[in-house]
């Protein structure tokens, strides 16, 4: 038995087709039919019910090919790492990242553009989703990568501490507190608020911040969007906690502003980013090199930081 027959079996599981197997791997069907029964006798059981029209993997044969796809998938990797070694022109393949909405297209496509123009043969898919649809993607490998805010501790995840960002004040120009240099928390008491909706991990985090502060503001609206939450705040009186970067656009087209906050403590308020990925099976290089893009070093200090996120993450989980 070879890796070969083992992409042969795949191919005719895959297809169902003895003969589209055979071609995908340009053998003749005879010699994919025998591969299998070859397979059958080695491992001892029966792997595909040729009963049926058309066949089917026998629970065994399911078994079997879900373990063979997965050594298949890793083989290529493997050999793309070792012919890339060295050669950054010859990275290549899609890294697919799942990151919550708030992340931020134009700050995301900076990161795309840079490692698209190094590794010319490679391509980066960004898609934006709920916090919970992050991490499912990531766990059902239709993402390589996650980007979330206030990430827990998952055993089958590796959780890696990218960016922390200052909460700000969000109001419009017209604001009582627009033109002041900061702001004082307890001065937000009973302000008109615009808030994260309850089943968001940065409710939980404002809601916290504002409970240690003996401060309580008037929710006058609940959204699960920055971005509407921001459209809400240009056109109202309303004020929001917000992360700082995310005002950028809005700061630089004079629609909204940022007020840092001030309280007696000392204490900041800050949303914590993270980069998440399954812990098995490791990544392959071109998630490797998208992910030193994203830390902005080498990828040995990406290892340092896994190694840490455990302490880091020590303040970042929510209830």
């Amino acid at each position: 038995m070879n890796i070969e027959a083992l992409k042969v079996f795949c191919d005719v599981v895959r297809s169902a087709s003895f003969s589209r197997g055979a071609a995908e791997n340009e053998k003749s069907q005879s010699t994919a039919s025998t591969t299998v029964q070859q397979l059958e006798a080695r491992l001892g059981v029966k792997l595909i019910d040729r009963s049926k029209r058309p066949f089917v993997p026998t629970p065994a044969g399911r078994v079997f090919y879900e373990g063979c796809r997965e050594i298949w998938d890793r083989f290529l990797e493997l050999e793309r790492e070792v012919r890339a070694l060295g050669d950054d022109k010859a990275i290549e393949g899609t890294v697919g990242v799942a990151a919550i909405y708030s992340v931020g297209f134009h700050h995301m496509s900076r990161y795309v553009r840079s490692f698209e123009e190094r590794f010319t043969k490679a391509f980066a898919r960004v898609e934006y989703l709920p916090p919970g649809r992050v991490l499912e993607a990531v766990r059902t490998g239709e993402v390589q990568l996650g980007i979330l805010s206030c990430p827990k501790r998952w055993s089958d995840l590796t959780v890696i501490p990218w960016r922390d960002e200052p909460m700000v004040v969000a109001a419009a120009p017209g604001h009582r507190l627009a033109s002041s240099t900061t702001a004082l928390v307890r001065s937000l008491a009973g302000e008109p608020f615009i808030a994260f909706e309850k089943s968001l991990p940065i409710r939980r985090l404002i809601d916290r911040f504002l409970k240690q502060e003996h401060v309580e503001v008037d929710v006058q609206s609940e959204l699960d969007s920055i971005e509407i939450i921001k459209r809400r705040l240009e056109v109202g009186d309303a004020i929001s906690l917000l992360p700082r970067p995310c005002l950028d656009s809005e700061i630089k087209a004079g629609t909204l502003t940022a007020i840092p906050l001030e309280n007696a403590s000392g204490e900041e308020l800050i949303r914590p980013l993270a980069i998440i990925h399954r812990r098995h099976p490791g990544l392959d290089r071109p998630t490797r090199a998208f992910l030193e893009i994203l830390l902005g070093e080498a990828f040995p200090g990406a290892q340092a930081a896994e190694r840490e996120s455990g302490r880091a993450l020590a303040g970042c989980a929510t209830p």
